[in-house]
């Protein structure tokens, strides 16, 4: 039987460490692409990755690569390549450069891998998944940003670290834009199946919660050179296992919502059953009136930084 093909475009931290977790799980064969002028570094990541596989027994095939060619035909593609924050750098910041790489690579990747289910990583993340879907043509269901998964992982960590309990028995979600402006749900956090409004004072709740959205920041600041990528990666490995076993995953993505929510049409973090062939469903849920007031708030976050985009690529700053 055929296995799943899994291409990652950038080969960085992010990108290698997502080839690490899906090779590990056996999801899959792994192309690992980078842009020509990084020369050999991809095939020898690729080499690394492959020579690990007899101590670890996985029987993924894994190359590296700088050409598009050896993608071709990829189940699911995953999309790292940009520019990484640094200390002082919002996702915001990283707006017209990546937007011009992105571009590129959806011009690519729909080229060579035109059913392929595709999960944008870039930041910022929002708007870099609306170019991908504007550039590439992929019906909205197959354009899918990793946001929502690292979020939650993120604000779970910090409860159970409140706490001291496992992290396993701590369930969250979130909302929104990917960055500030999140929304984590506290009415849908518990902790063994008890509200985490009962665990944790509310006063000390919100500096849990202004944690989360702070998490990516707070990494940068302490790693100075970079951003995180073993949490990012491990919740990509997360989202494309979903996708290549067809998991039913209900689990938060930057998902294209229209009249969900009442987005009107923008990618934006919500829950979603993701599996074969993406996002196969969007879950409303009924929020309270501060809620709804942080995730507008959220959307209007997204609309502009779209709105940006727009008018860069307009002016020829985007391909």
């Amino acid at each position: 039987m055929r296995r799943p093909k899994i291409s990652i475009i950038g080969a960085g931290n992010v990108g290698a460490t997502t080839a690490h977790w899906c090779a590990a799980a056996e999801l899959g064969d792994i192309v690992l692409l980078d842009i020509p002028q990084t020369g050999d570094m991809p095939k020898g990541k690729g080499l690394d990755l492959a020579e690990a596989a007899p101590i670890m027994k996985y029987d993924s095939r894994i190359i590296g690569t700088t050409d598009y060619a050896d993608t071709a035909c990829s189940d699911v593609v995953v999309v790292t390549a940009g520019l990484p924050r640094k200390p002082g750098m919002s996702r915001d910041d990283l707006l017209a450069v990546n937007a011009k790489i992105v571009g590129a690579v959806a011009q690519e990747v729909a080229k060579t891998s035109p059913n392929a289910v595709a999960i944008i990583i870039s930041n910022p993340l929002d708007a870099m998944a609306q170019c991908f879907l504007e550039v590439s043509g992929f019906p909205k269901e197959r354009v899918v940003g990793q946001a929502g998964v690292l979020d939650t992982a993120r604000f779970s960590t910090f409860i159970a670290m409140e706490l001291g309990v496992s992290v396993e028995d701590v369930t969250t979600m979130l909302l929104g834009g990917h960055g500030d402006t999140m929304v984590p749900l506290v009415s849908c956090a518990s902790v063994g199946g008890i509200p985490v409004s009962q665990l944790i004072p509310r006063a000390r709740l919100e500096e849990i919660i202004q944690r989360a959205r702070q998490g990516g920041a707070e990494i940068v600041g302490l790693l100075k050179t970079g951003g995180a990528y073993y949490a990012p990666a491990a919740a990509t490995a997360t989202m494309v296992e979903a996708i290549v076993r067809d998991k039913h995953r209900l689990i938060p993505c930057a998902a294209f919502c229209e009249q969900e929510y009442g987005v009107g049409g923008f990618f934006v973090g919500v829950p979603v059953v993701l599996g074969d062939g993406g996002v196969q469903k969007i879950i409303e849920l009924a929020l309270d009136d501060d809620e709804k007031t942080m995730f507008n708030a959220s959307v209007e976050a997204v609309r502009k930084l779209v709105a940006t985009m727009h008018t860069l690529s307009a002016g020829g700053a985007t391909a």
